[in-house]
């Protein structure tokens, strides 16, 4: 299952969660990904695409 947006490139960025005691333990921030379907070339694909991908527009969707 994978977690980048097919677009754009978006994946997983790392970093800690900090506790009120300043204990750090890592977490993972993940990009919000939608499936959608997309013309590609004249054919109808099945895309990963991150939210921001989506609202710009940089792809062809098609209406199911």
């Amino acid at each position: 299952m994978s977690k980048v947006c097919e677009i754009c490139g978006k994946r997983p960025t790392v970093g800690n969660n900090v506790s009120h005691a300043n204990n750090r333990t890592k977490r993972r921030w993940y990009p919000n990904l939608q499936t959608v379907r997309v013309k590609i070339k004249g054919q109808t694909k099945k895309l990963k695409v991150c939210t921001r991908c989506l609202r710009s527009g940089l792809m062809e969707q098609t209406v199911s």
